[in-house]
């Protein structure tokens, strides 16, 4: 779509988009009382919730990064979208029809993200069909009814087919009104070798992949056995969609769009390996079922679990990787043990018996046995361990000996310490050692671990001071529920001694008619807003400190309290300049300003016992 967004419609997406239904497709977010949630936030990794939603006056800001802003900042952050992007995301959601400014439009080519996803969903719409044709698609039904799938499974999942041709999908695309460019750009298309488009899946069963969101961002594609017998045939069995602006594989996971709300019900997590595996859980009843597309697992797929299972210290949650019961299997498994040190939950393996996946599982043994499972899993650290000790012989000391070496590390790098004596036992019991023997070992290999614990920079301002905390509170409560702040303008103007927070006040002053999300400039993300507006936005967000709800008495009683406190200062200046003061040669003067000392004692009075009613 050509020109500016009409700035009456991004304030109308604004205003009326839930900030926190749309950061809790994300990340799990707690109730923190009065309007504010938490959350691990999604844009650094953290064991401890420090990112905060304000759900009334609509912003999010990290007290561990500083990143923060309104809901298009949130959007535009997380899914690398430009702020017209973000804006047409929004106003899908809600069903909103933007309109726009012709006369702002652009001389150059632009490609929107919410265009690719519209080619994606086209395309999964035209591969949806082809699969329930006469001809070559039939291999595809049959490949799908061979692993226990029927029709109304690969519905559920929009599974497809990429007929056998060169251009079936262009030109049914192009019939909708889709640019090369488009397409190209969204990785449907590819150039031949005579310089024309051609399709990049044919004669393909094809899985749609979506974001969180549930916005088709690509496919995962396998070639049908005709294929595979073709001994001129060089292309993978799987094909995946290359990156493109809309697919960035390390951060997807296919059917965390289905699965998140039970992975957040919960607390669990099942990573299996590939499209079937995902399908045969689900439809057995694992609704927890993820899998990587076409990728190793690795730290942003760590990232995304950890948001929704709000992993933090508390070691609840479960991540249960599925592996082939092969040496690549095994292998996969110990990755995945290096990784769970990433993780501050229960991290677990299930491997079937005889090495068959969930989706063999399911047609061997139905249902239940892929329910079982899951519900036999041991815990990861139990596995990594019996697999290095399985390496050795240990039927002579030199075996035994060689295997502690090599699993005595491991017990070391579990993060639970009170786990470690428990795992200590276990390994003298594997490899029939005493337990002292096991215990020296581990203790040899951890004091050789010699790692500095980083410093944090001294703060520049003590914000814990009490002063300063009430200063922080006045501000909170003026930006958060000013409507309760009726002695605003009673507060004297050397009230607030942090300078930071003076400057939000003069802001306030500067603009008394402007709201606040005005005069934090709406979508301002991190690092690239003003100090000032970065302040007045962890504020926005950080909880009032009372419990209960907050009353006109607690906000009357603690701006007597600030009131107090600066006429005190006032008092002590004045009283300073009195002692500077001839009484005698400058009595006029000493008159005057011993009056207004005496005026000040009398206001401090009075806004001391009005103080009395804070209760924070």
């Amino acid at each position: 779509m050509s020109g500016l967004i009409r700035n009456e419609d991004v304030a109308y997406v604004r205003d009326h988009t839930q900030i926190d239904a749309v950061i809790g497709e994300y990340v799990q977010l707690k109730h923190a009382g009065g309007g504010q949630k938490k959350g691990l936030c999604p844009f650094h990794d953290e064991k401890s919730p420090s990112f905060n939603v304000n759900t009334t006056k609509g912003f999010f800001h990290c007290f561990g990064c500083g990143a923060g802003g309104d809901v298009i900042a949130f959007i535009m952050k997380l899914d690398h979208l430009s702020f017209t992007e973000a804006i047409e995301n929004l106003a899908d959601r809600m069903g909103y029809q933007l309109q726009y400014d012709a006369s702002s439009a652009s001389s150059g080519p632009t490609i929107s993200k919410s265009r690719l996803i519209a080619a994606n969903t086209a395309a999964m719409d035209f591969y949806r069909n082809e699969l329930n044709q006469p001809g070559a698609a039939q291999a595809g039904r049959e490949f799908l009814q061979k692993r226990g799938f029927d029709r109304a499974a690969a519905e559920k999942f929009s599974v497809g087919f990429a007929p056998d041709q060169w251009d079936s999908l262009y030109k049914h695309l192009k019939g909708l009104g889709f640019s090369d460019e488009e397409m190209n750009n969204a990785g449907l298309i590819k150039e031949g070798s005579r310089g024309s488009y051609i399709d990049r899946y044919r004669n393909r069963l094809i899985w749609p992949v979506r974001n969180i969101s549930g916005d088709v961002v690509g496919f995962g594609a396998r070639k049908m056995a005709s294929d595979e017998a073709n001994p001129n045939d060089q292309s993978p069995k799987y094909l995946n969609t290359s990156e493109t602006p809309v697919y960035k594989k390390s951060m997807l996971l296919y059917g965390l769009d289905m699965a998140k709300k039970e992975i957040i019900s919960k607390r669990q997590v099942v990573v299996v390996e590939g499209y079937t595996d995902v399908m045969a859980a689900q439809l057995a009843g694992v609704t927890t079922a993820v899998a990587t597309c076409g990728t190793a697992f690795g730290d942003d797929h760590i990232k995304v679990i950890r948001n929704l299972l709000m992993d933090a210290d508390a070691f609840s949650g479960e991540v249960i990787f599925t592996f082939d019961g092969d040496a690549a299997g095994q292998k996969a498994a110990l990755k995945a043990f290096d990784d769970d040190q990433k993780f501050a939950t229960q991290t677990f393996v299930a491997i079937a018996p005889d090495g068959m996946d969930p989706c063999e599982l399911r047609m061997a043994r139905g249902d239940e046995a892929v329910r079982d499972l899951v519900a036999r899993r041991i815990p990861l650290f139990e596995f990594a361990m019996k697999v290095t000790i399985s390496k050795y012989d240990l039927n002579n000391p030199e075996g035994r000996v060689a295997a502690l070496n090599q699993v005595a590390p491991l017990v070391g790098k579990i993060k639970d310490a009170s786990l470690r004596p428990e795992y200590v036992k276990s390994i003298a019991g594997w490899l029939g050692l005493d337990v002292d023997v096991v215990s020296n070992a581990v203790k040899k290999v951890a004091g050789k671990s010699n790692n500095p614990i980083p410093m944090a920079p001294a703060p520049q301002a003590n914000l814990n001071e009490p002063i300063l905390l009430l200063e922080r509170e006045v501000l909170k409560l003026r930006l958060q529920l000013p409507e309760l702040l009726r002695g605003w303008s009673l507060i004297e103007q050397s009230a607030f001694s942090y300078p930071p927070y003076q400057a939000i006040r003069e802001l306030l002053d500067a603009n008394p008619q402007s709201d606040v999300p005005s005069l934090m400039g709406g979508n301002q993300v991190g690092g690239e807003a003003d100090p000032t507006v970065a302040l007045m936005r962890e504020l926005i967000v950080e909880p009032i400190r009372i419990d209960g709800e907050v009353s006109e008495k607690y906000a009357a009683a603690i701006i007597a309290r600030i009131r107090e406190v600066a006429l005190t200062r006032q008092i002590a200046e004045i009283k300073s300049r009195l002692q500077r003061i001839n009484p005698v040669d400058e009595a006029e003067l000493y008159g005057q300003i011993f009056g207004e000392l005496v005026g000040l004692e009398k206001e401090r009075q009075i806004q001391k016992s009005l103080a009395v009613g804070d209760n924070s």
